[in-house]
């Protein structure tokens, strides 16, 4: 019995294996052509000069030496590092406080839920030309604009980006709220914790989990964002510095490096290639270390 049951044990094996690589296989073969291959190609193309792939001619590290010394990437990082920063702490206060209120039992918290959510189901260069004519109407009445002044401009961005995001991350806490073991709420009650201190010493340790989620994709979306930018601002207004640089002061990173790819000048390819890849370790730097940060503030359940 023992040599049957060790046997049919040994032939489920194989057959998972074997159904398992039959399975997986499709997807490898995708991830590998639509993802691993290009990624390569990008890299070896960073290092080269090109305007089509068949003529790329290697020029080694200069185009990332060229990246470091373009004032407008490095305005277009400390522009987009503050942008991720003040907008990932505005977006996920408001998205706790909001799933902490609809997770009170109030009436029509479905509804709410709902109608928070549902700017995240609008595309974003939808919402920016949306945002823009908004803006454009607001400020008209001060004989100003969104593209006159950098300031209206990123917190317009701001704006834009939280009634767009809140909603989602809404949804990413209350589930972490609701996942809150009821015993111990239960038990702060009873030693007699307040509202505040139940909230702070119970219930945020408890939901950390959601808080990694919603920070590195708050964190990561700051930096990436891409398509707001090109529709509600487009990188103006420009500021001209000494020696002719021209400085988009609204440009993010992403639409920095659109904006040098589809330039006039003949070697802005590989440069804009070159800005890619730092902008890709950059952003995948930020997100690994932040990821090691908070789930080391996890409760285990």
């Amino acid at each position: 019995m023992k040599n049957n049951k060790n046997a049919n044990s040994n032939s489920i094996k194989k057959a998972t294996r074997r159904w398992g690589f039959l399975f997986l296989g499709p997807v490898l073969i995708a991830f590998t052509i639509g993802f691993i291959w290009p990624f390569i190609q990008g890299i070896w193309l960073s290092m080269c000069q090109f305007r089509l792939i068949s003529d790329a001619k290697f020029t080694g590290f200069d185009n990332y030496i060229k990246v470091f010394q373009d004032a407008s990437f490095r305005h277009a990082f400390w522009y987009t590092a503050l942008f991720a920063v003040v907008s990932l702490a505005i977006i996920n206060v408001l998205a706790f406080t909001v799933a902490y209120i609809l997770t009170l039992d109030i009436k029509g918290s479905n509804l709410f839920r709902t109608v928070f959510f549902m700017p995240n189901l609008i595309g974003g260069i939808v919402l920016g030309y949306i945002w823009s004519m908004i803006f454009d109407g607001i400020l008209g009445h001060y004989q100003t604009s969104i593209l006159l002044e950098s300031k209206y401009g990123f917190w317009g961005l701001i704006i834009l980006m939280c009634w767009q995001q809140i909603g989602y991350m809404m949804i990413i806490y209350i589930a972490g709220l609701q996942n809150v073991p009821g015993d111990i709420l239960e038990a702060a009650r009873i030693d007699g914790a307040t509202s505040l201190q139940t909230l702070f010493k119970v219930t945020i340790p408890n939901v950390m989990s959601s808080f990694t989620i919603c920070i590195f994709l708050s964190l990561t979306n700051g930096f990436k964002l891409f398509d707001q930018n090109l529709a509600l601002t487009g990188g103006q207004p420009f500021v001209i510095q000494q020696g002719g640089t021209t400085i988009k002061t609204t440009e993010m990173l992403a639409l920095n490096i659109y904006n040098t790819f589809y330039s006039s000048n003949t070697t802005s390819q590989g440069v804009a290639q070159a800005k890619a890849v730092v902008f890709f370790v950059l952003v995948a730097g930020l997100g690994l270390l932040q990821l090691s940060f908070t789930r080391k503030k996890e409760v285990q359940q």
